[in-house]
């Protein structure tokens, strides 16, 4: 249980510590609220996960994504609320966390994001960073790599993933009214999905030292 607090705790400190630079991202082409809005929704998660005592990580997961929805503005809450949810209901009743259900966990949060944003890859937003992460998580898992390292893998494949969205134009959300002036601003939610899965490589890494 402790670890798991700890881990939601540090995905909760790498939003809020980045809060200004998601902001200023999200300024060029948004509304200039995402940094805003997801450090406000991970203060009410941090504050939640502080009186945690249950040790199934389905059910944690679930109170970050129901919390989530309920406290951060715009499009941000529903979709990553949404995926927190999603992967809560493939992880129900588990207690750690082995690459066969990191993988399932990544792929049912990705499906919700895709279901409830009506985004495929391409179009300029967090599936741009998500969906080569998990490309890369299941070619390290199926290279029989230790979920570290596959961890690693797919948090380098979001960094390309960022890049990427500043070679393309934007067809979702407020950016897409920009057209080609989307051109050359790295997207917002791809930012902090990349800086999640940083932390959930640092810390599969850490327990990986401690075992």
């Amino acid at each position: 249980m402790r670890s798991l607090n700890m881990a939601i705790e540090a995905l909760a400190n790498i939003i809020i510590a980045n809060k200004e630079k998601l902001t200023e991202i999200d300024a060029a082409i948004g509304d200039a609220d995402h940094g805003i809005n997801m450090a406000r929704g991970f203060e009410a998660v941090r504050a939640k996960v502080a009186a945690n005592t249950n040790d199934d990580i389905g059910a944690v997961l679930k109170m970050v994504g129901v919390t989530l929805i309920s406290t951060v503005g715009g499009a941000s809450g529903p979709l990553y609320g949404t995926a927190f949810m999603r992967a809560a209901l493939a992880a129900q009743g588990k207690k750690t966390v082995d690459g066969e259900l990191a993988e399932k966990m990544f792929a049912a949060a990705i499906a919700g994001i895709k279901e409830r944003g009506k985004a495929v890859r391409g179009e300029k937003t967090m599936l741009d960073a998500l969906e080569p992460a998990y490309d890369a998580l299941t070619q390290g898992l199926a290279s029989r790599k230790s979920l570290a390292e596959c961890l690693e893998m797919a948090s380098s494949a979001a960094l390309a993933g960022v890049e990427y969205t500043k070679t393309i134009i934007a067809t979702k959300g407020r950016a897409s009214y920009l057209g080609e002036r989307s051109l050359g601003h790295q997207d917002a939610g791809a930012t902090s999905s990349y800086l999640m899965l940083t932390v959930l490589a640092e810390i599969a890494q850490n327990l990986g030292r401690e075992e």
